[in-house]
């Protein structure tokens, strides 16, 4: 096979739908894992999941996505879910791989989201992807530049990443085996009761395209959470180093493609203060600081994609 040529692929007709699994080969022989959610013909959106996550956090989007006319694509990053471990990456390695699924895919322009620890991917492309590719680039409840004063953050986030550096295959082992116990804890009966329960909590405003059945639902939130480590939790480390490293491999003054964020004013996760040590510093950025905590900001999603891709742009005006 011809390995200059980027290959893709989908799963058996035993695995899930195939727009959740499908895989994408680079010249370099690593792999891409993606999903697509909403329109397949709507303008295409890149967005990046969170930490630790992988492609599958863009279904919750999917019914958003085909109410805005969007083909939402969602890649999982180097050792999350069907993506290939890269050694030694950086955000700045990100770019890359976004550019060359677009051109594998003929997209001639898009734009980019990123999600809480998909926000600085999302902002490694402003600063590299060629600016006549790029529509417009989002950051909602992303994580923050370590740089700006770790001391904001929470202990255990403080904790965690200290063990990161220092400790990794510690903090690999630890991870699997927490990892391990939730899923077995919720394939238990009394967890299968628990998660039923609050499922059907959840149900008291369910979407009108959601046809899903309980146990449907409870499949879904068990593979979200084994998913991410399917690999198992190399990725996951790797993540966490690079995202509490002071330096992201770029200055925040030099990246002047617009950027638009949203983030809440409540977040503990990711507390405003840092996000406004970038902000500040970087020349085209727009802040919409908003009245919530880190996962509050989901239900202002729709109006992150009218604002982050306009009507007209959506219906090709």
């Amino acid at each position: 096979m011809n390995r200059s040529i980027p290959v893709v692929r989908r799963l058996s007709s035993l695995s899930p739908p195939p727009r959740d699994s499908q895989t994408l080969t680079l010249p370099s022989g690593r792999v891409l894992g993606y999903a697509e959610y909403g329109v397949p013909t709507g303008f295409p959106l890149f967005y990046f999941h969170g930490y630790p996550s992988c492609r599958l956090e863009g279904s919750a989007a999917d019914a958003l996505a085909k109410q805005k006319n969007l083909r939402l694509i969602c890649i999982d990053r180097p050792g999350f879910g069907l993506s290939t471990f890269q050694p030694g990456r950086r955000f700045a390695d990100w770019p890359a791989d976004v550019q060359a699924f677009a051109d594998h895919a003929h997209l001639e322009r898009f734009s980019v989201l990123g999600g809480s620890g998909g926000g600085p991917y999302a902002i490694a492309c402003a600063r590299f992807l060629p600016p006549e590719r790029l529509t417009s680039v989002g950051v909602m409840a992303g994580g923050p530049p370590w740089i700006a004063g770790h001391q904001h953050m929470m202990r255990s986030a403080r904790f965690l990443r200290m063990m990161a550096r220092w400790w990794p295959s510690l903090v690999g082992a630890v991870v699997g085996l927490l990892m391990r116990g939730v899923v077995w804890a919720l394939s238990t009966s009394g967890g299968m009761n628990w998660l039923r329960n609050f499922l059907r909590e959840a149900d008291r405003k369910p979407e009108p395209q959601d046809k899903k059945t309980a146990e449907e639902k409870r499949a879904e939130v068990m593979r979200m959470l084994s998913e991410p480590f399917a690999q198992g939790t190399k990725g996951f480390v790797q993540e966490t180093v690079l995202l509490s490293a002071d330096d992201w491999g770029f200055k925040f003054e030099d990246v002047t493609y617009p950027v638009q964020l949203w983030h809440g004013t409540k977040d503990i996760n990711s507390p405003i203060v840092m996000i406004k040590y970038m902000t500040e510093r970087m020349p085209n950025c727009t802040l919409k600081e908003l009245n919530m905590g880190h996962f509050g900001i989901m239900a202002y999603l729709g109006h992150i994609f009218d604002e982050l891709v306009p009507e007209q742009v959506r219906d090709g005006r």
